[in-house]
């Protein structure tokens, strides 16, 4: 992605901001808005982004923290485009203003990870009844399986983040039955050949071991369907709970069960990031 700011002289009929999922695809060069009547003032964007006051943003411009498209950033008065125009403070991205919504929900066990259920069980959607924004799921998680989950109304994005393509890892803690030692933990590690092929995590960290069970925790970049689960079969520790605590950036931390919350500044730059958007 190579988004670009108006070049100087340009009139405003030139560009106008894109609609829907293109909003930050632009196949033109980089480059810094040195306009001084078309855009947003630097400063201005970074304080409204709440990185720092005004004046603390100019600080930050001076000592050449800020980048603007790969730019670093020193001259005062500097304006950009925010919805276009890729904004960075000491290598973190600062997300455009949001025209969408990007929820984490916390889901319990019992709950489809649909938004309507025609068995009426318990769905997404019982989680969020205060939003009125049509909205939908990254990704899946099994009936069973309870934690992080991202809702959002911004398809390409959601498109990205799901596809395997982008390997944006997961992290996943399972109770499973037994103790798992030393060899069969390697064979985690080491990769496994499932009936629709192989799996190999890319971390694989055991957290504790009780007298009948194990604790472990499993990062893997890929979702295919009970893919956890069947890595823990094979090696013949069924999974007995589950729950995903990670999806790149954003952590499950102490969201209670059936909350939801934004995603944060620094989490959505994040992910804008790893998805290329």
């Amino acid at each position: 992605m190579t988004p670009t700011t108006r070049s100087p002289g340009s009139s405003p009929g030139d560009e106008s901001p894109r609609d829907g999922d293109d909003m930050y695809d632009d196949d033109q060069p980089a480059e810094v808005n040195l306009n001084e009547t078309e855009g947003i003032r630097l400063q201005k964007v970074l304080a409204q982004a709440g990185v720092a006051s005004r004046r603390a943003s100019e600080i930050l411009i001076d000592r050449g923290r800020v980048e603007v498209n790969g730019q670093t950033v020193r001259e005062q008065g500097v304006r950009v485009d925010p919805e276009r125009d890729v904004i960075r403070v000491d290598g973190a991205r600062i997300p455009p203003p949001r025209r969408h919504v990007y929820l984490v929900v916390n889901k319990p066990r019992g709950v489809v990870s649909t938004l309507s259920d025609p068995e009426g069980r318990p769905t997404l959607a019982d989680l969020i009844e205060r939003r009125k924004e049509r909205l939908f799921h990254v990704g899946r998680l099994d009936t069973d399986t309870e934690g992080l989950i991202i809702l959002t109304n911004h398809g390409e994005f959601a498109h990205r983040l799901a596809h395997p393509s982008y390997e944006v890892e997961k992290t996943y803690l399972a109770e499973v039955e037994g103790i798992i030692d030393a060899h069969e933990l390697k064979r985690l590690r080491g990769g496994l050949v499932l009936d629709d092929g192989p799996v190999k995590p890319d971390k694989v960290t055991v957290k504790s071991r009780g007298a009948d069970k194990s604790l472990v925790e499993v990062t893997l970049h890929e979702g295919r369907n009970h893919i956890v689960r069947r890595m823990f079969d094979a090696v013949g520790h069924p999974v007995r709970r589950l729950s995903r605590i990670r999806i790149g950036p954003v952590r499950l931390g102490q969201l209670a069960q059936g909350a939801s919350r934004e995603l944060t500044s620094a989490e959505l730059g994040a992910l804008l990031d790893a998805v290329k958007l």
